[in-house]
């Protein structure tokens, strides 16, 4: 009964999430996916092709993190072979957040790195938001480069595709990609007025570090 109650929840947080996105322009249509981990052996993950404002509960698949077996009604988005990737890779992540947000699709584009060049950034993602070479949507090839350039990080783009942010709970990986997607449009906007100028190497480790010690109340999951 209490794995009953905590898939629910798990799945009112991904609704939730999915809402977000769709109401502040980080995906349009049905792009873009969201998904949790249930278990060292698996994760819960939106369907393919159902609009965010008609998502219910009970359209979210529980895939199995080592086999990709399914238990649900419908078929879990095209990328969940990326989500099963990222998750084997880094026991650390509890969620993925994949967007198709635009000034982070700029980047996705040109296969341009997004640097450091605000605090937030250097705080919550640590350093340069590399770009994962380009595949086909839902394919092993697209799901091997996202891993590669992702590495340690928390965030990525795909090339010509769009942006994924990871984190502990829903709520990090979300704001890694509000967070990802501001410094995608500060940077554009920053060069077409004047001569960005990013934060150093050290400056960038710093930041980090003073976020992951002193960030947030003590006891509570605020840092990512």
């Amino acid at each position: 009964m209490r794995d009953n109650l905590d898939t629910a929840g798990m799945a009112g947080e991904i609704v939730a999430t999915c809402r977000v996105m769709m109401s502040t322009g980080l995906v349009v249509g049905t792009w873009g996916n969201v998904s949790r981990r249930c278990s060292p052996e698996s994760f819960q993950i939106t369907p393919s092709g159902v609009p965010y404002s008609e998502l219910l509960l009970e359209d979210l698949v529980v895939v199995d993190l080592q086999t990709g077996s399914c238990s649900g009604r419908l078929r879990p988005s095209t990328e969940a072979p990326l989500h099963a990737a990222i998750y084997r890779m880094r026991p650390d992540v509890g969620a993925i957040v994949h967007t198709h947000s635009p000034y982070a699709a700029v980047f996705a584009v040109n296969r341009a790195e997004i640097p450091p060049l605000m605090e937030e950034m250097a705080q919550l993602v640590g350093g340069i938001v590399r770009v994962a070479r380009y595949a086909a949507s839902g394919s092993a090839e697209l799901a091997e480069g996202a891993v590669a350039a992702l590495q340690d990080g928390a965030a990525v783009l795909l090339a010509n595709h769009g942006l994924v942010g990871v984190g502990r709970t829903l709520k990090d990986a979300l704001t890694v990609c509000q967070v990802v997607e501001k410094s995608a449009q500060v940077f554009l906007w920053a060069r077409l007025s004047g001569t960005p100028h990013l934060l150093g190497e050290q400056e960038v480790l710093e930041l980090r570090r003073g976020f992951l010690q002193n960030y947030g109340q003590p006891g509570t999951n605020a840092r990512q």
